[in-house]
């Protein structure tokens, strides 16, 4: 067995496996019966053309791991699997915690017909028992051939799923559209390196940054299509978070809604951060979704959501928790919903952030700007330290 590295890297071949290439796709078709399938490779086809191969496959992977619930403690991942003549036998895509990995779905559909195929994942297969088995033994014992993969898996407990299927005999090509299958699990993938959520803060404000008027009253600074815009955002996400002065102040439900003003079906966790004590009757506190009361910093906070495997969390609130969470260095992406609108005075959008002078201003990446009716979202992300600092001293030439 040799371990060698291209483009698309390969982490162990099996010099006895015969036609090495059969299973890498050639010009979609579909066959009689409305099976997906690709002719053979002509002979002499260069490795780059498998290369090629290897990636329309793999989009079909990710086409199927797009079906995966984006709020779930687990990634979203497809597989396919591919028999040399180019037909697919299996395909399939993880449901959610709990239910049957990607490649065991797959494997199901594929049956008896599994054996000798190529499987396309979006993610290393996994190498440890959680709720279910490892993927990697299912795919042993199915008899594939070759395993090509999208994204190294980062959780260190499920991986080594590659090295263990190299070791045993399969071919294995790994970083096929790597990038792609990373940014479909952004925030997982986030989760798993860094051992806590994604945080995202939404604010709505006003052009001077006003959150709400001198009087306390907020309903509503941004139009219908900017409110419809945050119960996507809230959809998806794990949990949102507000500190007790917002629960106080502006008693919300902090739940998902349609168009049409009904509950969604899955709602993210509410938690509540502070000392004060929230009234029993306040809508944060209602059946409609789950709610967590913390008295602890944002860094307790977000070890807490982590265990419960939520990998986004969408902080709402108020000022002094935002400032909290920005000063700790735990916000990860803002989305500001800004109205065309002034107040004068009124709520801030953010606490005291201890910037005294211009040295110390906190600038940010724009990522993307979207018009909603009158207001527009922008979505900013922290800079890099070497960006921020050629924003601040910026070079001569």
């Amino acid at each position: 067995m040799a371990l060698l590295r291209a483009g698309g890297f390969v982490v162990g071949t099996n010099s006895a496996s015969p036609n090495p290439c059969l299973s890498c796709p050639g010009v979609v078709s579909r066959d009689d019966g409305g099976q997906m399938k690709r002719q053979r490779q002509p002979a002499g086809m260069s490795g780059e053309h498998h290369g090629e191969q290897h990636e329309e496959w793999m989009r079909r992977a990710l086409e199927l791991a797009a079906r995966s619930p984006e709020v779930d403690p687990n990634p979203r991942v497809g597989c396919v699997l591919v028999d040399d003549a180019g037909l697919v036998r299996g395909e399939g895509w993880h449901t959610g915690a709990g239910t049957p990995h990607a490649e065991v779905e797959a494997l199901h559909a594929a049956g008896s017909n599994a054996a000798g195929t190529t499987a396309y994942v979006s993610l290393e297969p996994c190498n440890h028992h959680g709720r279910t088995g490892p993927c990697v033994q299912a795919l042993l014992r199915a008899g594939v051939r070759r395993v090509v993969y999208a994204q190294t898996d980062p959780n260190p407990r499920a991986a080594g799923g590659a090295a263990s299927l190299a070791a045993n005999g399969v071919d294995v090509i790994g970083g096929i559209l790597g990038g792609e299958a990373t940014a479909l699990n952004r925030t997982w993938t986030f989760s798993a390196i860094h051992g806590r959520p994604f945080v995202t803060w939404k604010v709505a404000a006003t052009l001077d940054g006003r959150t709400a008027a001198a009087d306390g009253t907020s309903a509503w600074i941004t139009g219908a299509a900017a409110r419809a815009d945050v119960h996507q955002l809230r959809a998806r996400c794990g949990a949102i978070l507000i500190g007790t002065g917002t629960a106080l102040a502006d008693d919300p439900h902090l739940t998902v809604r349609g168009p049409d003003a009904t509950l969604a079906p899955k709602q993210p966790l509410r938690v509540v951060i502070g000392r004060r004590p929230i009234p029993a009757n306040a809508r944060v506190l209602s059946p409609e979704a789950a709610t967590l009361l913390l008295n602890a910093n944002p860094d307790a906070v977000l070890a807490r959501l982590h265990e419960q495997g939520i990998h986004r969390a969408l902080l709402e609130g108020g000022a002094t928790l935002a400032a909290a969470f920005l000063t700790a260095g735990l916000i990860d992406e803002i989305v500001a919903y800004i109205a065309p609108a002034l107040l004068g005075s009124g709520a801030p959008m953010i606490g005291d952030l201890g910037v005294t002078s211009m040295a110390g201003i906190r600038r940010y990446a724009l990522a993307g700007v979207t018009r909603l009716g009158d207001d527009v979202r922008l979505t900013l992300r922290p800079l890099s330290d070497a960006s921020r600092t050629s924003q601040i001293n910026p070079s001569k030439e």
